[in-house]
């Protein structure tokens, strides 16, 4: 059967494996069958509230685990798209996406129902205790619930995700079903899953595309959600207990995880014999890291992902397959199946081997664009300039890419950390790469270029100031002149933003002296 939603996998999936766990959420545990009625249940309400009509979009307001997963399933067997919001962020910001989104339903707990009512004042409201204390519903009413989601489209929409803008104000991706379906198949066909019943390490919130992905993952391939604590990003040690305990064979986190653990060599006091798979996007991980994972873990695979929201969370993958020197960067590879990868110039041509291109994307993975904001998404979601025949899509990434002589490709920074210093062009992606690979006092920075006094700026992780002198001497000696530093900012802690990544825009605002302070403790450095 050709499936155009992504309950219709659930249905299977249950029906195969019903007594699986398929969530495990602290003390919480649901099977794939108790994950289905329960979402079933909620289903019915939603169905109630919202009308005969389809295809609205629903808030769900829970805590990442059993219930948020519980929420969007049944906003998808009703026939609807959701919209999750994380319980931890600012009332502005759901201000924020609610006049854009305007969600005709929001899903709530009790405990947390405080945070967002305020916000959403004039929206029906649902909380999940009132359809767990239902009975399961009649079979007739089943098949009427069945009936309404089949009748949805693949290209209809499966949710809309928040991203953050450079402003600061979020931009509602529009993602399809067809969109996720194919990711996981196309990783399945590119012989990245080749496992069911893997147990997922889920550490991404709920309001991420790799979120989404995992519940993608979690109902196609009959795979279990260990949900890892938010709060465990703070406390490495649980959190490499807590793969220990439930044996987690499957990892996909941001780097920043990954250089944490790390730094403090926590991978020399945990076995992990059953974690094969970890993968990792979302920034740069310095290869000096990857490589200590690799020496802990030899027997694992690892994968360097990449793609944005925007097309469905992933476009390209690369196995490391190779030794990497500590200061050799990391291929992203080459694209999934299904999916095709645009280097193009200024002028909108392809460019040739060993040039640098906007990395562009065509496919099926492509988002709709962004919720309620034509001018962005004719901006980003433009004509394939290489095709004057149809109307044909493509999505500009932003991002700068080059093919090596291996057919790689590899990923040169943003357009906007290209820089030209000195008369020549340089990516500071670069810079931090090479620092944090050949010099093990600096554990993670981050470099920014002052356009006004023409110095490059670098922002670097460490537990006590380092001697200016001495540290612009070990650089010196790995780096040419011109991609030297001049500017040195001691922090703690790297300031992070809501996706988890290093907050580049608040250090390029402290370094245009916009504000007094990059992070939580900024050290000793002062510009």
């Amino acid at each position: 059967m050709y499936h155009t939603q992504l309950t219709q996998f659930l249905d299977d999936t249950a029906a195969a494996y019903p007594e699986r766990l398929a969530v495990i959420d602290g003390e919480i545990r649901l099977s794939f069958s108790q994950l289905k009625m329960r979402a079933l249940k909620l289903a019915a309400l939603v169905a109630e509230r919202l009308g005969e009509e389809t295809k609205h979009v629903v808030a769900v307001f829970t805590p990442k685990g059993a219930d948020s997963i519980t929420g969007d399933a049944a906003v998808v067997y009703s026939g609807n798209a959701f919209i999750n919001l994380d319980v931890k962020h600012p009332e502005q910001r759901f201000r924020n996406i609610f006049e854009n989104i305007r969600p005709d339903l929001l899903i709530t707990r009790r405990d947390v129902a405080g945070r967002i009512l305020a916000v959403a004042s004039k929206i029906p409201v649902i909380y999940v205790e009132d359809a767990d204390a239902l009975p399961e519903p009649a079979a007739d009413r089943v098949q009427e619930l069945l009936e309404r989601r089949d009748a949805c489209l693949d290209t209809d929409l499966l949710c809309v995700i928040n991203t953050s803008g450079s402003t600061g104000t979020p931009k509602g991706v529009a993602c399809t079903h067809r969109g996720f379906i194919d990711l996981v198949e196309n990783e399945v066909r590119a012989g990245l899953l080749t496992d069911t019943h893997e147990i997922v390490a889920s550490l991404a919130p709920c309001v991420f595309d790799r979120h989404i992905f995992e519940v993608c993952f979690m109902m196609m391939r009959a795979a279990t959600l260990l949900i890892v604590p938010e709060s465990f990003a703070a406390f490495p040690v649980r959190m490499l207990e807590l793969l220990v305990r439930h044996k987690a064979t499957y990892l996909f986190w941001t780097p920043t995880i990954m250089v944490n653990i790390a730094n403090m060599d926590l991978l020399a006091h945990f076995s992990l014999p059953e974690l094969r798979k970890v993968w990792f996007a979302g920034e740069v991980l310095p290869t000096a890291k990857l490589n200590y994972w690799r020496r802990h873990l030899p027997y694992a695979t690892f994968v360097n992902l990449y793609g944005p929201t925007e097309i469905s969370d992933l476009c390209m993958y690369y196995v490391i397959d190779r030794e990497l020197q500590d200061d050799e960067p990391i291929p992203i590879g080459k694209a999934l199946p299904n999916t095709e990868i645009l280097l193009l110039n200024e002028d909108g041509q392809q460019v040739a081997p060993g040039e640098e291109g906007e990395i562009c994307v065509r496919g099926i993975c492509l988002a709709m664009g962004y919720y309620n904001n034509p001018e962005k998404t004719a901006e980003f979601f433009v004509q394939n300039p290489l095709n004057s025949a149809y109307p044909e899509r493509i999505y500009r990434t932003g991002d700068m890419g080059m093919m090596n002589e291996r057919g790689e490709i590899m990923f040169k920074g943003r357009r906007d950390t290209l820089i030209k210093h000195m008369g020549y062009r340089i990516e500071l992606g670069e810079i931090e790469n090479v620092i944090v690979g050949r010099l093990e006092t600096v554990k993670n920075c981050c470099a920014v270029y002052n356009y006004a006094e023409k110095k490059i700026t670098l922002f670097y992780e460490a537990p006590e100031a380092l001697d200016e002198r001495e540290l612009r001497t070990q650089i010196g000696a790995v780096l040419p002149r011109y991609m030297v530093p001049a500017v040195y900012v001691h922090l703690t802690e790297m300031p992070r933003n809501n996706n988890g990544k290093i907050d580049r825009l608040r250090l390029k605002r402290q370094v245009e002296g916009r504000i007094e302070s990059a992070g939580k403790n900024p050290g000793s450095g002062v510009i």
